[in-house]
């Protein structure tokens, strides 16, 4: 379910490959069939070939590492989920599909349904300028007292950045983010430029189950500046979503 392991495996080989493969051994969860004997099943519905797909599990006797994702076509049922198996890390939500649909190669025929909470983080940097920050860099502090970056903003309102512009204050010397080097987005390698302001602002913001190491993968949103907070009532470094403070 770790992102960051899934890319340590698919980088390593030789012994190392090896090595991981036991230290973190992956599992293969299988939610559609494209084919299957010789026969294209492409034009079947997805009830026909999700049929099929559990015919193969059975036939084969596959078990663990071998798992059939979960489905069900009771609402009901489906309603529950986010409240419950999905909260666990590396699961983002839901994947909506029609019974009666084809597979279409290229085309997005369903609809994904993210799990999502709020929480809070401490304002550590921006992108564009203190008079007009288009983004924000965010912090949480560890055990250490070390403020450590856990994600990205999306791009801020018209009047968010009117309204954050007054309050933001540039970062003297000996900020925790000083060498810090940011990326575009998660995994990327082309360099951000930030402007490093003063760790006093805590913002609250809506994030997805998509969290890895303590740090969110997609960029999340500003909800609003928690001014009845302070940095040191803000979650910890690692504790995902669950605010330490109401």
């Amino acid at each position: 379910m770790s992102f960051e392991a899934l890319q340590r495996r698919a980088a390593s080989a030789g012994r190392r490959a090896d090595w991981l493969a036991e230290e973190l051994p992956a599992h293969f969860v299988v939610f559609d069939v494209l084919q299957a004997g010789g026969e294209v099943l492409l034009k079947q519905p997805y009830a026909a070939r999700r049929a099929r797909l559990e015919e193969l599990l059975a036939e084969y006797a596959l078990a663990p590492p071998w798992l059939l994702c979960r489905a069900t076509d009771d609402v009901q049922v489906a309603q529950e989920w986010p409240a419950t198996w999905t909260q666990q890390p590396g699961v983002e939500g839901l994947v909506i599909k029609g019974r009666e649909q084809r597979y279409l190669p290229g085309v997005r025929g369903w609809y994904k349904v993210r799990s999502r909470d709020t929480t809070e983080a401490v304002i550590g940097a921006v992108t564009g300028a203190l008079a007009r920050p288009r983004s924000l860099l965010l912090g949480r502090y560890d055990t250490a007292g070390a403020l450590r970056p856990v994600a990205r903003s999306t791009p801020l309102r018209p009047e968010t950045t009117r309204s954050l512009a007054g309050q933001l204050t540039a970062a003297g010397p000996g900020h925790p983010w000083q060498d810090v080097r940011f990326t575009a987005s998660w995994g990327s390698h082309t360099p951000l430029e930030v402007v490093l302001v003063e760790p006093r602002l805590v913002a609250e913001i809506d994030v997805d189950t998509a969290q890895d190491l303590g740090v969110w993968h997609h960029p999340v949103r500003l909800v609003r500046l928690r001014d009845d907070m302070l940095p040191g009532d803000v979650a910890a470094f690692g504790e995902g979503a669950t605010p330490a403070a109401g």
